[in-house]
């Protein structure tokens, strides 16, 4: 059952829950006990990877992103800021709505479960008792999500203790490119809708969600050292690493692989395609898992007819 821990970890790879997951009383961040601000933060260099493709008039970057980061990772630099200087747009996975309500318009719907099942009837006694212990230890009541979806609650005790740890949403890729992109001028569009992004977990079946969240609460105390390697790979720029965190992850679940990961990678790589019979320049910020390992969107675009290359930086 860690593999479905460890694939929800690398969901920061692939899904940007961590800038929309709106939790009773309020966001991840208030609700969660924070880490003690620093004195000052030493920025550390990391060089992520970049990829291009290109034709007679038309460049398309590739970046992969990590949707939560600790302060002091200098990315946004070299090669990785030439390229997104020189793009005409930004595409991202999703765009996200700035203001939390509408986020939130969006995604209760989805998150509550109006079958009239609780998360309690959903769980033996060891695992209720199990459940309700982790909620209370992350300072909410323990009936705080008894009426959503057990995929919405995994998630939810996921990003709750990111803070502890250091995490913080608005170091986030995501968060701090579509601001340069504001500040810069640039048009944003997005592959998805959230209401699609949530989809993805929405329609797991109900034993599927159930395990997730086990899983979850048993494996809570490791949420910090997963995220720690994940974003180390990402930093260093290692693809290779990356992908074999993310096979790990996802080898026990690929039902859920598919769905995360290949489908959409495959759609993407359409869309791309279509781009690319227009001139201009595209910066593609999506999570790290998608340019990483076999059926990248790279694969894709490959069998497409379309040669990406790693930039060298």
């Amino acid at each position: 059952m860690k593999k479905w821990f460890k694939t929800l970890a690398a969901t920061c790879a692939i899904i940007p829950f961590a800038q929309c997951a709106m939790l009773p009383g309020g966001n991840v961040a208030s609700a969660a006990e924070t880490a003690p601000a620093a004195a000052t933060v030493v920025t550390t260099d990391a060089r992520p990877a970049l990829w291009v493709a290109k034709d007679e008039d038309t460049t398309v970057y590739l970046f992969g992103t990590v949707h939560v980061l600790k302060p002091g990772l200098g990315w946004f630099d070299e090669a990785v800021k030439d390229a997104f200087d020189a793009s005409d747009e930004l595409v991202l996975e999703v765009v996200l709505p700035e203001n939390e309500a509408e986020a939130a318009q969006v995604m209760i719907p989805l998150a509550l479960d109006r079958s009239g099942k609780t998360i309690p009837s959903r769980l033996s006694a060891d695992e209720l008792t199990a459940y309700q212990a982790a909620v209370t230890e992350l300072g909410l009541p323990a009936q705080a999500f008894d009426s959503f979806k057990p995929w919405f609650v995994a998630v939810s005790l996921y990003m709750l203790p990111l803070a502890k740890h250091g995490y913080d949403p608005n170091q986030g890729v995501e968060k701090q490119i579509t601001g340069f992109a504001k500040a810069a001028d640039k048009p944003i569009s997005g592959f998805e809708t959230l209401e699609e992004q949530l989809g993805f977990f929405d329609t797991l079946p109900d034993e599927a969600q159930v395990a997730y969240l086990n899983a979850v609460v048993r494996d809570l105390d490791q949420v910090g050292p997963v995220l720690d390697r994940l974003v180390a790979e990402w930093a260093k720029g290692d693809p290779v690493a990356l992908a074999a965190l993310m096979n790990e992850s996802m080898e026990a679940t690929p039902e859920l692989a598919k769905v995360l990961l290949y489908d959409r990678n495959e759609r993407w790589a359409d869309r791309l395609k279509e781009r690319m019979d227009r001139p201009g320049t595209v910066f593609v910020a999506v999570g790290a898992g998608h340019l990483a390992g076999e059926k990248s969107v790279q694969d894709y675009l490959k069998d497409r007819g379309i040669t990406v290359t790693r930039v060298d930086y």
